[in-house]
């Protein structure tokens, strides 16, 4: 009797390939003008003497890393923002049974309402509706939503967003303060704030108490590599404690050594970078004259100041209107990198997004040609309303009782009207379009299998890629 399956030896064909060891050391030979994160623009040489050197003084790295980000204490993370999201809402759940977060936060942070049993009361962003864009969301509307929580945790937020819109941070920490809680921010995009005069000031200067920093994005980082920052208001006292006991919780008790390093290496780089940030700032305003002066496709921070939420633009996110011009984004996406060779970090229905990582220098020249030598897509409205944002449905389970209740997997049609038992995020930008525990809509489904069905769009968390099947809760 055979108690277990044959062991695979050298002599099986099979076992002399590496398919991804060889398809990433194949896209790293290609010439690719990089567009996207991380922000070091895949520089081998940057990073290559830290291999190998285990150790060094962590805690001096932890403290210039405060100092930098004007932080009371930072925590280098080598599982992402996601693990600081994780650790925020962990952390929130000592501070009340309920979160009160903007309703287009990552995916990471609905797993942090799995993983606390916090119940989540949501803040609706401002939306783009030519584009479909999610912003953020104000101070007014964050207010009536703690008012309505009398047993609010915390305040959770996402500032800047994909697309760069920057929220008035300083207006929403008054709004959470004034409540009697703390504002969380998700900074994962705005890691190189305040390290340029012309780059916006970071959340902590503006009076957040907890922010998660992806500084492998647009700071330069490795992939993986990030920080949490708790700020010096007044919830320091009561939060560093907590922070420090759930960090242990989900951090690897074997960091990588490699990824540690790139984090001090990214923090002195942004400190000593002025020069070479000038330069990537004077990049992206640069691509965004050549897509105005093409007179085709559209910025989509000049249309920012239209919304009361945005209070200012990330000047290293070059984000492009392309359905304006005739084209989705996902098909634009997939002709820029299959026939120029060009990668833009995010493609929506209707724009694609371009990412200048602090100290990057791209070719100017080149992108423009890329992008203007786009065909015209038969079917595409120029200018016409692109794919629909779904509108969520109604919350009747809190995400950790649907997450662990027991689940049953139905054909797609037949989920509408049932409680979601997962959370599904189209990708990119990875903002959930449900929650477990929101009901399941016909607009939903119809939404997540355009997505599916897009040549660079897939839906996390689903069962099948092209979503003909959702996970819902059992017995509802």
């Amino acid at each position: 009797m055979t108690l277990s399956s044959p062991v695979p030896t050298a002599a099986d064909p099979a076992q002399l390939c590496a398919p991804y060891a060889e398809a990433v050391r194949a896209s790293a030979d290609r010439d690719w003008l990089r567009l996207n994160v991380p922000g070091h623009a895949a520089d081998p040489d940057r990073f290559a003497g830290l291999a190998g050197h285990v150790g060094g003084p962590m805690e001096q790295a932890l403290q210039l890393a405060a100092d930098a980000w004007g932080a009371r204490r930072t925590w280098f993370l080598t599982n992402g923002a996601s693990q600081g999201n994780r650790i925020a809402a962990l952390v929130a759940q000592s501070l009340g049974r309920t979160l009160v977060v903007q309703r287009s936060v990552h995916s990471s942070v609905v797993d942090g309402l799995v993983l606390s049993g916090l119940g989540a009361a949501f803040v609706q962003p401002t939306v783009d509706v030519r584009t479909g864009i999610a912003h953020g969301v104000t101070a007014s509307d964050l207010a009536v939503a703690l008012a309505r929580n009398a047993d609010a945790a915390a305040a959770y937020v996402v500032t800047p967003s994909y697309f760069g819109a920057v929220a008035d941070v300083a207006a929403l920490a008054r709004v959470a303060h004034a409540a009697g809680v703390p504002l969380i921010v998700d900074e994962a995009w705005g890691s190189h704030f305040g390290f340029h005069p012309a780059l916006p000031a970071n959340a902590l200067a503006h009076g957040a108490d907890l922010v998660v920093s992806s500084t492998h994005k647009l700071g330069g980082a490795l992939t993986q590599a990030a920080m949490l920052h708790l700020g010096n208001g007044p919830f320091a006292d009561r939060l560093e404690p907590l922070v420090e006991r759930v960090f242990h919780l989900t951090q690897s008790t074997s960091a990588s050594a490699l990824l540690l390093a790139s984090l001090d290496e990214a923090r002195r780089t942004l400190v000593t970078g002025h020069r070479a940030v000038s330069e990537s700032l004077a990049a992206a305003d640069a691509m965004r004259a050549a897509v105005r002066s093409g007179g085709r496709f559209r910025v989509v921070s000049d249309g920012f100041g239209r919304f009361r939420d945005i209070v200012a633009a990330d000047p290293l996110r070059v984000s492009v209107d392309v359905r304006a011009g005739g084209i989705s984004g996902h098909e634009a996406r997939r002709r820029l990198m299959q026939e120029h060779g060009v990668l833009v970090e995010v493609a929506t229905d209707a724009a694609v997004v371009a990412v200048v990582g602090a100290g990057a220098g791209p070719e100017v020249d080149r992108f423009a040609a890329a992008l203007h030598a786009l065909p015209v897509v038969p079917g595409v409205a120029e200018g016409g309303p692109g794919l629909e944002l779904p509108a969520p449905g109604p919350v009747r389970m809190t995400p950790r009782e649907a997450f662990l209740a027991p689940g049953r997997v139905v054909p797609a049609a037949q989920a509408v009207g049932r409680i979601s038992a997962d959370t599904l995020s189209a990708y990119p930008p990875g903002i959930p379009n449900v929650l477990p525990g929101e009901e399941i809509t016909a607009e939903l489904v119809t939404f997540l299998h355009a997505v599916a069905a897009a040549p660079t769009g897939h839906v996390r968390g689903a069962t099948d890629p092209a979503v003909t099947a959702l996970r819902v809760v059992a017995d509802q």
